[in-house]
């Protein structure tokens, strides 16, 4: 309510009560003014009600909200269910124009201000996460791979005699596809072993480069996160290539947000050579709904170039999960979840030497890697060939979710590409190995209900084994003593 009213309310309600209720009401418009003046994310987080009545501010503010409103367009906003209607707070219109997903909607000029402050919001939470020279971002309703294909197609106009991208590998078929969906054809360079990591060959590459000739690459495609024993492309390395040969470099950050270390990798590699963006996962990051991505960049053009390839408008609920979770969490809140995640990485580290010493096996040696971590399964391929799949589907029939068992020899095709060792970003990888992440959100409790569970699975598989070569040993005696007699 605005002053008129309130003085109003005074012919109703004690005028006490009512100067109480005002400047109640005045708490929270000062939250939504400082958002509205800084564009930052608040340290503190916010109360529901404050952040409903924000988003509630926003909605009236649209077209299709406006009281006597008449709509004879095609695109009016119409919603039939009530339920839908209030999961997304009325805001219908989504984001963006036509031509232009960061443009502003005559129609919305609530849901085009919701999408300016998400952006400006989390281009703030990334510089507080280590990324602090970062000029621009945006973000857009498409998950990881989808962005990486759209960055790919913006270059294209920038470079239009390229035809290969430059890939160190990494074995996620979304990050592959995303170069072949634009259009282009990957040019893979394996990972060299360095004790049990698996890094960047930076030689392979520059061979490549040369190879190809530098006019005729779009980009280096590398990677931060990632699952063990494979650890953050070299990203320094690599962005001085880049500027070297004059080739755009895009980076695959898909979770590497919530980790110091990858940040920190992007920050090092803009200061010393050149990447042109790097793209992020909202949900692997900001734990909202699968189905948004940041795409960012340090040259604010080409960040804006980036948007405008979206072709139409775009649902606006990816800026929508994002800008709640992050008001109502604030700054000092998502540095909690940082500052928790990387303690509970060593926790899960340990827990998981001890338990991997316990059956025979050991910790991969990765301590580039701030995130995943392996562990050997040595023992239980030597048992049986397929004793180590069985252990993948044991965890997972036990609710075991997220942990990967990476059997020798898996091969995948993926768009008619053939991948030796697939999963295990390596033509052939030493030992098969079991990974587990220290994510943003995870728990103590999530570590030792997983280590008890997989402790239980693996005295199974031991178990059965030692049962099977009994079984095999007699069936073996009874053969000679038949023959003898």
């Amino acid at each position: 309510m605005n002053s008129e009213n309130f003085t109003l309310c005074e012919k109703v309600v004690a005028p006490s009560y009512v100067r109480q209720g005002s400047q109640a009401r005045r708490g929270h418009e000062q939250l939504i003014r400082l958002l509205l003046e800084q564009g930052k994310c608040p340290e503190e987080g916010w109360s529901e009600s404050t952040v409903e009545l924000f988003l509630n501010e926003l909605a009236v503010m649209d077209s299709n909200n406006f009281l006597g409103n008449c709509g004879v367009g095609e695109r009016e906003g119409r919603v039939a269910s009530g339920l839908v209607a209030r999961r997304h707070y009325r805001l219908i219109h989504g984001i963006g124009r036509s031509g232009d997903i960061a443009a502003v909607q005559p129609k919305a000029a609530g849901s085009s201000l919701l999408n300016k402050l998400t952006n400006s919001v989390v281009l703030d939470i990334l510089k507080i996460s280590g990324v602090r020279s970062v000029a621009s971002c945006f973000v857009v309703p498409m998950a990881t791979g989808m962005s990486l294909t759209l960055c790919f197609l913006t270059l294209r106009h920038r470079r239009p005699k390229a035809r290969y991208i430059i890939w160190p590998r990494i074995d996620q078929k979304s990050c592959f596809k995303s170069m072949i969906t634009a259009g282009f054809e990957p040019v893979v360079v394996e990972n060299v072993l360095d004790g049990d990591e698996l890094r960047t060959d930076l030689e392979a590459i520059e061979r490549k480069i040369e190879e190809l000739g530098a006019e005729n690459v779009l980009c280096v495609h590398s990677t931060t996160s990632c699952f063990a024993p494979r650890v953050p492309d070299r990203l320094e390395e690599l962005a001085t290539m880049c500027a070297k040969y004059d080739i755009p470099h895009i980076v695959n950050n898909a979770y590497g947000v919530q980790s110091s270390k990858c940040m920190h990798l992007i920050q090092q590699g803009a200061r010393v050579g050149r990447i042109d963006a790097f793209v992020q996962s909202l949900d692997k990051n900001f734990m909202v709904p699968v189905g948004g991505a940041i795409i960012a960049g340090f040259d604010e053009a080409f960040v804006q170039e980036i948007s405008k390839m979206y072709p139409g408008r775009a649902s606006a609920s990816p800026s929508l999960d994002v800008l709640i979770t992050l008001l109502s969490l604030g700054a000092s809140g998502y540095k909690k979840y940082l500052s928790e995640r990387k303690e509970i990485y060593s926790f899960l580290a340990q827990e998981l030497k001890n338990l991997a010493s316990a059956h025979g096996e050991r910790l991969l040696h990765t301590p580039r890697n701030p995130i995943s971590l392996a562990m050997s399964l040595d023992g239980l391929q030597a048992s049986s060939d397929q004793a180590v799949t069985q252990l993948g589907s044991m965890l997972f029939t036990r609710q075991v979710s997220g942990a990967r068992v990476i059997p020798l020899g898996k091969e995948q095709v993926v768009n008619g590409r053939t991948f030796c060792g697939f999963m295990s970003h390596s033509n052939s990888y030493p030992c098969p190995y079991l990974n587990a992440a220290s994510a943003i959100g995870i728990t103590r409790e999530d570590v030792t209900l997983c280590m008890k569970k997989l402790d239980k699975c693996l005295k199974m598989l031991k178990k059965d084994a030692v049962k099977s070569s009994s079984t095999v040993e007699t069936g073996l005696s009874q053969c000679f003593c038949s023959l003898s007699n």
